[in-house]
C-alpha cells in the first residue's frame, strides 16, 4: 500500500522502499506499527543498545502519523480536570507532570537527528463564546497549578494579532505548542532508528500473533518473527490481527484539505504569526499554514473511520466562515485517516503477556502522545516500569452498544454536544 494522496506524501523528503519481511528471523525486541507510537518506542529502545526489527503493514507513516493537521498540542483528549474527578488528584498531578514531554521529545529527535520537518513554535485554542473563553480561563488556570507557565489568555483584540479573523472571541495561546510537517517527521525518526541500527520492514501485514504467554511469535502475510519483547503499536489500524485489543478503540476518520499555496501578503494576513489553530468545539476544526504557504485546514468527525466521499465539499464551508477571502481557492489536495477513540478519551497502556506491551488510543492527541507513551513503552522494556504501570493501573470500559452499535452511539452523543456548541453553553 502507498501512501494516500495528500499534500504530505506530495511534498515527503526523499526515503528508500524498505524490503517487505520474506522469511522466518529471530528478534531481541519487535514493534508493530510505522507511526510515531512504534518509531519512538523503538528508537528509544535501539538507542540504548536493544536490537529492534520494526514491522510496518504499509510505509513509515502510512496512517494517522503521516496524514494529520501537523499540530503540537500538549495534553490529552481527557483534560485533567476529568482524570482528576475519574481517578484521584494523585493522577492528575502525576499525567499534569508529563504532558509536555512528547513536545520535548519531538523537539530534541529533530535537533539531534536533523529532520527537515518544517518544525515551528506556538499553537492556539480559539472560542467562539464566553462560555468557551472561561473554559480556556479554567484550563489555564488549572495547567498553572501543574508547573504549566507557558499559557496566555488572549482577547479579541489580541487575538488579532494572530489569526486574521472576526469569528472568534478570545482565545489561549501555548507558547510551548508547535507544528510540522507530521510524514516528514515520522521518515526522519525512521531513517534515525536504521542509523542506530534499527531494521525495518515495510508493507509487512500482521495477521496474527501465537504464544503471547510464552514468547511471542508474530505471523506476518510472507513470514514470522519470533522475539523476546513484543511492542504492539499499531492504533486505529490493527484491525483484527490483535483481537483483544479491538475493544478498547474505535476508528474515527478526521480530514484535511491543502489550498494551493497562497500570496505572501494574504497569507501573512489570515496567520500574522504563522502559528498553528484549533477551536474548542467537540467537533473542532484545525488549521495552520504550510513552509510553502498553502492553508492546511482539518476538522470534521466520522465515527467508525470511513471515508466521506467529498472532503473537501465537507471542509470548505467551514474554511470559509473564518476566512471569506479564500472563497474560490484552489484546493489541490484533501484526505482522510483514522485516530483511534478509546471511550474514556485517555490513551491504553498495558501488557498482553508477560514480554508483550502496547500502546493505543490517543483520541486525536496523537502527535505529542505518541511520542510520549513510545518513551514510556521503552522504560518498560528496559525494567523501568513505574510510569508505565501506573498508566496501565487505569481502568478502561468498551463503547456502550459493542463494536457493531459503538459508532452510530458515539454519533448521537456528538451531536448533543454541537448542540451545546452552538448555543453556547
Amino acid at each position: 500500500m502507498q501512501h494516500t494522496d495528500s499534500y504530505y506524501a506530495a511534498s515527503a523528503n526523499a526515503s528508500p522502499e524498505r524490503p517487505p519481511l520474506a522469511d522466518s528471523k529471530e528478534a531481541d525486541v519487535c514493534v508493530i506499527g510505522g507511526g510515531f507510537s512504534g518509531l519512538s518506542a523503538a528508537l528509544h529502545l535501539s538507542e540504548q543498545g536493544r536490537h529492534v526489527t520494526l514491522l510496518e503493514g504499509a510505509q513509515i507513516g502510512w496512517g494517522a502519523s503521516g496524514r494529520n493537521g501537523g499540530q503540537i498540542v500538549n495534553g490529552l483528549n481527557a483534560s485533567l480536570d476529568t482524570i482528576g474527578k475519574r481517578y484521584g488528584s494523585q493522577t492528575a498531578d502525576f499525567v499534569g507532570g508529563l504532558v509536555q514531554e512528547g513536545a520535548g521529545i519531538i523537539r530534541h529527535n529533530v535537533k539531534t537527528h536533523n529532520i527537515q520537518c518544517d518544525l515551528k513554535p506556538r499553537n492556539i485554542y480559539v472560542a467562539f463564546n464566553a462560555r468557551q473563553m472561561r473554559d480556556l480561563e479554567d484550563k489555564q488556570a488549572l495547567w498553572k497549578r501543574h508547573g504549566m507557565e507557558e499559557h496566555e489568555m488572549l482577547d479579541s483584540t489580541a487575538l488579532q494579532q494572530h489569526v486574521g479573523s472576526d469569528v472568534y472571541c478570545g482565545g489561549m495561546i501555548d507558547h510551548s505548542g508547535g507544528h510540522l510537517h507530521p510524514l516528514n517527521l515520522a521518515l526522519g525518526e525512521a531513517a534515525a532508528l536504521e542509523r542506530s541500527g534499527g531494521i525495518i520492514h515495510e508493507q509487512t501485514r500482521v495477521t496474527r500473533i501465537d504464544s503471547i504467554d510464552t514468547q511471542p511469535v508474530v505471523i506476518t502475510d510472507n513470514g514470522s518473527v519470533r522475539c523476546k519483547t513484543l511492542v504492539i503499536c499499531g492504533n486505529a489500524y490493527l484491525g483484527k490481527s490483535v483481537p483483544a485489543l479491538a475493544p478498547r478503540v474505535m476508528p474515527v476518520s478526521t480530514q484535511v484539505m491543502a489550498t494551493e499555496p497562497l500570496s505572501e501578503e494574504l497569507a501573512r494576513k489570515l496567520l500574522p504569526t504563522d502559528s498553528c489553530i484549533e477551536d474548542v468545539r467537540y467537533i473542532l476544526d484545525y488549521y495552520r499554514l504550510s513552509a510553502d504557504r498553502r492553508l492546511l485546514f482539518g476538522g470534521g468527525t466520522v465515527y467508525g473511520g470511513s471515508e466521506p466521499k467529498d472532503v473537501e465539499g465537507k471542509l470548505r464551508p467551514n474554511m470559509e466562515k473564518v476566512y471569506p477571502e479564500l472563497r474560490g481557492v484552489k484546493v489541490t489536495h484533501a484526505w482522510s485517516g483514522n485516530f483511534a477513540l478509546s471511550f474514556s478519551r485517555v490513551p491504553q497502556l498495558g501488557r498482553l503477556g508477560p514480554e508483550t506491551y502496547f500502546a493505543m488510543g490517543y483520541s486525536g492527541h496523537g502527535v505529542t502522545g505518541s511520542h510520549l507513551f513510545g518513551r514510556l513503552l521503552a522504560e518498560a522494556v528496559s525494567g523501568n516500569t513505574e510510569r508505565f504501570e501506573q498508566f496501565a493501573a487505569l481502568p478502561w470500559h468498551p463503547f456502550p452498544g459493542g463494536q457493531r452499535f459503538r459508532a452510530p452511539y458515539s454519533t448521537v452523543g456528538s451531536w448533543w454536544y454541537g448542540l451545546r456548541d452552538a448555543v453556547g453553553v
